[in-house]
């Protein structure tokens, strides 16, 4: 085994939730993923939609075990001293398939080695290794550094919920009543207000974001904005483009994404004259939606791309009759949601 180090960090990661247009729901997931020598180690697993065990919405004295398992401060679970690094993001269960490795100490450095895909108790590195990642040597400082401030976090009075949560603010209830369905659906908790400076300033500070509809005056947008400022609240402002359902939950979900853009997989999304250009930072797969309305106001969606994508910048052609008149295009790889309006 090389004696050579491996840097450990942890960082925010999202795996973006999304309504689908065959009307199923993709959950959203708040997690920390583990930064090996500056990269997030889900991105050296291909295009792998899953999330670590260290995710915001598992309860604390979960999230404790799982932080202390990976500290060694208790036995593995599974056999063979392995250890699930990365799960399934819907159902989080062994059947659906997890990413996992032995996890051991090394003197006073931590090693992990042997990754494996695994469906049940066994795994079988020869037909399931990750063959060419890791073995990774941390020292035992840094790594224990690392993980062990979850625990302070964790057992702090003080930490600020998640901040998972929406506040609609728009004239269209209908639309408003659709979208707040829909982001509660994905998991991500939404209110409706015509009013916030009404609300505490505690309340304020739990939301992530707060979306405007398109018919909301720039003097109520001013209001609001306001009293988030007097409650001390950083949080991101989304102007919807559209009373389109799955493109406003689109934009929600690129707004709460907190993780360093420097560690996400979709980094840009142009659209214009019928052509996309886009731009990843890891190979993985890249979904194109559009979304267009009519003049009747009626929204239409079509796929107008589904492949993959190496590192760099990449200008895709679109379908002329997907992208008329007034559309937008929604862009998914794991994990990253961009959303841009098509320009002429």
């Amino acid at each position: 085994m090389s004696a050579e180090y491996a840097t450990f960090a942890l960082a925010p990661a999202m795996r973006a939730g999304a309504v689908l247009a065959n009307g199923t729901y993709q959950v959203h997931r708040d997690f920390l993923d583990f930064i090996v020598d500056g990269r997030p180690l889900l991105f050296q697993l291909s295009d792998l939609d899953a999330v670590s065990p260290l995710a915001s919405d598992v309860p604390p004295a979960i999230f404790t075990s799982h932080v202390r398992r990976l500290l060694l401060e208790t036995e593995a679970p599974l056999d063979g001293g392995r250890y699930i690094i990365y799960g399934c993001p819907e159902c989080e269960t062994l059947e659906c398939g997890a990413v996992t490795a032995v996890i051991e100490r090394s003197g006073d450095d931590v090693v992990w080695r042997d990754f494996a895909w695994q469906t049940d108790e066994h795994a079988d590195l020869e037909l399931n290794g990750y063959h060419g990642i890791g073995p990774f040597r941390f020292r035992g400082d840094q790594y224990r550094a690392a993980l062990g401030g979850l625990l302070d976090d964790a057992s702090s009075e003080d930490e600020a919920p998640a901040r998972r949560r929406v506040l609609l603010v728009g004239a269209r209830v209908a639309v408003l009543a659709k979208l707040a369905a829909a982001l509660r659906t994905i998991g991500i908790g939404a209110e409706i207000t015509h009013d916030a400076g009404s609300a505490p300033p505690e309340e304020l500070r739990t939301y992530g974001a707060v979306a405007f509809g398109r018919a909301v005056g720039e003097e109520e947008r001013a209001a609001v904005k306001e009293a988030f400022a007097r409650a001390g609240a950083d949080v991101a402002y989304v102007e919807g483009l559209a009373p389109i359902v799955p493109l406003l939950v689109a934009q929600v979900e690129h707004a709460l994404d907190r993780s360093p853009l420097e560690q996400r997989r979709l980094t840009r999304l142009i659209a214009a004259d019928d052509e996309a250009g886009v731009e990843v930072t890891s190979t993985c797969r890249v979904q194109l939606m559009a979304y267009r309305l009519d003049r009747l106001y009626r929204t239409h969606t079509q796929e107008v791309f589904d492949g993959v994508l190496e590192p760099g910048k990449h200008r895709i052609a679109l379908d002329p009759r997907a992208v008329k008149g007034q559309s937008f295009l929604v862009a998914r790889t794991t994990g990253s949601v961009l959303v841009a309006p098509m320009l002429r």
